[in-house]
């Protein structure tokens, strides 16, 4: 596939296939040439559905044949290869939350958020690899081995959404869904070098719901736009999941035209939000996006960490909800659990409802600290993650950061933090590394402040592209495919 082709966004395909340069089907059957190419290197899907985006594809070459660009008004993605994380319902596409347990299991209906891609005329190609039920912030599962980092498949490419990350940065679809309990969007873009967007929690409803309040669904693409675009296509209220919000299909803004708009902006950076400190790499590339932020005329307040860190009480929220999701079954099931998360839903079974009920009372204290921070500022920036990708076939770093009885989450505060407290934030390509690694700039809006979060991202963008560095993700050859660098 044509780097032009690989890299396009929806705006430069929607110009293709209106003027005929491109149908759908020619693209589709392109993308999963690429995928093919790709997969046995960095193993980004659990599951394909070739045959029926393929007759997808097809129906929409005749629709763009017979209506021609007034399609774009009630199906703003006709025709958009898009992959769907494995932890999310797919009607008739085996959903398998990266779990031995539901190895086999076919949902009978979409998930909201999936269905509202589908009414687009998005074409779902397949589905992305997950930890078991998103448990760990890295890609490892026992139904294949690990997802692989296409920047150095020796690493991990983060998680748990980490085959939406490591396929959308290889140019396989325009964008794939994700969902994000502690940073499972953010951290595999930071890791990967694409765009990931934490909506408010509630803008895109979460079914089957998510009852810790901590999990979001949003997207991941290599574009702040497209970003915007697959968000107000999921957005809106649905009753499956009581904390969502606002009009299904109601235009959330377009944030190019939003940059334009934008007044000066007071801009927190927090350098480093607790322990890990960033690593030397990692902070000065992070510095150098700020910069280009405050060359746009925004007001930049370097400010220490505003929080205690949380961790204790994402820690005991995650740990009870991981051992009521097995209360009744968990010595039929136990072997057929990844170890890491049999610990954290042995250690959830010990604890008690006092200090559950404690761990929300501090989530409301942090929720409510926040909201009284963004009085001052517009947006906070900081590292989206403090360290580079560890190795491909851990959970977690090789040497753990110990905030509380476990450590499984705890080397990510950047992002957790605001799975606790609701807000809206997105990571963006800031840079590389010294060793050539993506690297993530996080801005944090104030509930509900989604837009603007993703004006700023555009800005940044803007002042500091990145679409370029994709050259250097060349599709392996075949005979050295699956053979890790």
């Amino acid at each position: 596939m044509a780097p032009e082709l690989q890299y396009a966004d929806i705006r430069s395909l929607r110009a293709a296939y209106g003027d005929g340069s491109l149908l759908p089907s020619e693209h589709l059957a392109a993308t999963f040439a690429l995928l093919d190419r790709w997969e046995p290197r960095i193993g980004a899907f659990l599951t394909l559905a070739r045959e029926r985006a393929t007759a997808e594809a097809e129906a929409a070459d005749r629709l763009l044949h017979r209506y021609g660009k007034a399609v774009w008004a009630d199906r703003p993605l006709l025709g958009m290869p898009v992959s769907v994380k494995d932890l999310t319902p797919t009607e008739g596409i085996r959903t398998t939350r990266g779990s031995l347990l539901h190895a086999d299991a076919v949902p009978d209906r979409d998930a909201p958020a999936v269905a509202r891609l589908r009414a687009a005329g998005a074409l779902v190609i397949g589905k992305t690899n997950t930890t078991e039920g998103g448990w760990s912030a890295a890609g490892v599962n026992r139904l294949q081995g690990p997802t692989r980092n296409p920047w150095d498949p020796a690493r991990t490419p983060g998680g748990s959404s980490a085959g939406a990350a490591a396929s959308v940065a290889v140019g396989i679809g325009v964008g794939a869904t994700g969902t994000d309990g502690a940073g499972s969007i953010r951290i595999p873009a930071s890791f990967c070098g694409v765009v990931g967007f934490k909506p408010s929690l509630g803008r895109i409803p979460y079914v089957p719901q998510s009852p810790e309040e901590l999990s979001h669904l949003g997207p991941l693409t290599r574009t702040v736009a497209d970003a915007a675009l697959l968000t107000q296509v999921m957005s809106g209220y649905d009753a499956g999941d009581p904390l969502s919000f606002g009009v299904p299909g109601e235009p959330t803004g377009d944030p190019e035209a939003a940059a334009g708009r934008l007044p000066r902006l007071r801009i927190g950076w927090i350098p480093s939000l607790g322990d890990p400190a960033p690593q030397p790499g990692i902070a000065a590339t992070v510095r150098r996006a700020v910069e280009a932020l405050a060359a746009r005329g925004h007001t930049v307040e370097e400010i220490p960490p505003p929080f205690e860190d949380p961790y204790p009480a994402l820690e005991t929220i995650l740990a009870g909800w991981e051992a009521a999701a097995h209360a009744r079954d968990l010595d039929e099931v136990a072997d057929r659990l990844d170890p890491g998360r049999l610990e954290v839903i042995r250690y959830g079974r010990g604890l008690s409802a006092a200090r559950l009920a404690r761990a929300y009372e501090a989530r409301a204290v942090l929720r409510a600290r926040s909201q009284a921070l963004m009085e001052r500022y517009d947006l906070l920036a900081m590292p989206t993650v403090a360290i580079e990708p560890f190795a491909a076939e851990l959970h977690e770093p090789p040497d753990p950061v110990r905030k509380g009885a476990l450590s499984w989450l705890a080397w990510a505060p950047e992002t957790y933090t605001f799975n606790l407290t609701g807000q809206p934030a997105v990571s963006v390509p800031a840079g590389r590394s010294p060793g050539g690694l993506p690297v993530g700039l996080q801005l944090v809006g104030g509930r509900h402040d989604d837009l603007r979060v993703l004006a700023a991202a555009y800005q940044l963008e803007q002042a500091h592209p990145w679409h370029h560095e994709y050259a250097a993700l060349t599709a392996p050859r075949p005979e050295t495919e699956g053979e890790p660098t």
